[in-house]
């Protein structure tokens, strides 16, 4: 239901100060500087995503903090964005402490249109909105040159944007489930 993203930025710092790039002869680089890679961490934010299975329309929001508090202002986005008429909203979970908690339990209550589905341990891949995070990771956070969580926020919400555009829902056929769960029940297979 919700991915928690790093956000990293390069930078190259030059020893001495004094280093020019205009500098042409690359054997005076080579042995009188030294190029450094840092690793400056600029903070980190929380994607809360739901996937529409039927349509594959995406919800998301973006917080600086994952407790009950953010996931219950999901909540209540998810009970606002999705049309009165569904009378039922089921939502797969992972098994976070952030989605069990007394007050997520007491808004549940006085919201019962929500049916909350936890997976088991190591079955993430059952939740559809997973295949959406591997998109995502696959063309907008492989590589981390965000300048400030500010940045990565925009670009998460643009490409749900543009997911939102061309909304499809991923087809499992009765196949490829079949395959999935041989895999799992395969005595070759890697235990868990």
């Amino acid at each position: 239901m919700e991915r928690h993203g790093k956000i990293g930025a390069t930078s190259y710092s030059k020893i001495p100060s004094m280093f020019d790039h205009r500098i042409r002869n690359s054997s005076i680089i080579k042995s009188n500087y030294h190029l450094e890679h840092e690793y400056q961490r600029k903070g980190a934010v929380n994607l809360f995503a739901a996937f529409d299975t039927r349509s594959g329309h995406v919800y998301a929001a973006v917080a600086s903090r994952k407790r009950q508090v953010e996931f219950i202002a999901f909540l209540k986005q998810l009970d606002r964005e999705v049309a009165g008429k569904v009378t039922t909203i089921h939502v797969v979970l992972d098994n976070v402490s952030a989605h069990k908690g007394k007050q997520v339990q007491a808004w549940l209550v006085e919201h019962p249109r929500f049916v909350l589905h936890f997976l088991p341990t190591h079955c993430s891949w059952m939740n559809q909105v997973e295949q959406f995070f591997s998109i995502l990771q696959r063309k907008r956070l492989r590589f981390s040159d965000f300048a400030d969580a500010a940045t990565l926020k925009e670009r998460l919400l643009a490409f749900v944007a543009e997911w939102n555009r061309d909304a499809h829902p991923f087809n499992w056929s009765t196949q490829s489930v079949s395959k999935v769960m041989a895999k799992c029940h395969s005595p070759s297979s890697p235990a868990a």
